[in-house]
């Protein structure tokens, strides 16, 4: 019994040096060689700062809608809602923002709705959109801002990201990055 209680005493120890010093050190040292260092992809624009890599509220009819967070964009608390597709009360908040999106959109069909612009992502504070969900707004921020919707399709262009290496991932867009750039069309 006195080599078991040693062997986990000593395992114990070897662990917390490995976890709490090297790893961390590691996992510090990779970041350093990140773009800012491990602190964020940060965006400034009109003396304004920005986490690119967050997601942000926009609900106004000026700009592309992000994805719903289900911490109310909170990055000291990312988590999903842990509702399952069959809870009333979730099905009921999705129900609410399908009302709401065709309230502002009143062009776009219920199907057409692309789903991550009425449900909120696993970590809830996912940055991105789809080409689709991008494209479907197109019709009521032109109208609201006087733009064309040809230009709008070119901005969408412009600010679509390709998949890692071409390879992993879809096409989507940064809903911030997208909107900084609409405010500067004009």
């Amino acid at each position: 019994m006195k080599t078991n209680i040693f062997s986990a005493i000593k395992l114990t120890i070897l662990t917390i040096i490995f976890f709490c010093g090297i790893y961390t050190l590691v996992v510090w040292a990779i970041a350093q060689l990140s773009p800012n260092h491990g602190k964020g992809e940060i965006i400034t624009q009109n003396g304004k700062t920005y986490y690119e890599n967050i997601g942000q509220s926009f609900t106004e009819d000026k700009y592309f809608n992000s994805r719903p967070s289900a911490v109310s964009y909170n990055a000291a608390g990312s988590a999903g809602s842990n509702k399952g597709p069959s809870n009333p009360d979730y099905l009921a908040q999705v129900q609410s923002r399908i009302d709401t999106f065709l309230a502002h959109n009143p062009n776009v069909n219920k199907a057409d709705i692309p789903s991550e612009l009425v449900t909120a992502s696993g970590s809830g504070l996912d940055p991105n959109i789809s080409i689709e969900a991008a494209i479907i707004q197109i019709n009521r921020i032109a109208k609201v801002r006087n733009i064309s919707t040809d230009a709008l399709q070119q901005l969408i262009k412009k600010q679509t990201e390709q998949p890692l290496a071409g390879l992993f991932g879809p096409k989507k867009l940064n809903v911030l990055k997208l909107n900084l750039a609409l405010d500067n069309l004009k």
